[in-house]
């Protein structure tokens, strides 16, 4: 079992940047996938970003792509989305997910955390 528990969500103005984070937990934590998807009203949930187990590899969304970047640092089990240059269709709730599988489907993910907001808006 792996549980997952995100923060760093919040209110940011058009242009702006946010990082959140989230730090994983269980007994297998440190031997999986990792990626972020958003969700927003009346939307799918819809992939962002990926890192693999090691963090050497990393694939995006590509209406992220250039603006957001993954990492993830093994020694503390933590997993990053910093957001650059958002925009208001970046308002979301953010999950973090972590599965056996290095990819961009839901169901490459077994484990979910709650969701942190995050609101780009003037």
């Amino acid at each position: 079992q792996v549980q997952l528990s995100e923060s760093g969500g919040g209110l940011v103005q058009p242009g702006g940047s946010l990082r959140v984070s989230c730090v994983a937990s269980g007994r297998t934590s440190s031997g999986v996938n990792m990626g972020w998807f958003r969700q927003a009203p009346g939307k799918e949930r819809d992939f962002v970003a990926a890192v693999s187990r090691s963090g050497s590899s990393t694939r995006y969304a590509d209406s992220v792509k250039g603006r957001f970047a993954i990492s993830r640092d093994t020694a503390k089990n933590t997993v990053y989305l910093q957001m650059n240059s958002l925009k208001p269709e970046d308002t979301a709730v953010y999950y973090c997910a972590a599965g056996a599988i290095y990819g961009r489907q839901r169901d490459d993910y077994a484990y979910w955390g709650q969701g942190t907001q995050v609101t780009v808006s003037s």
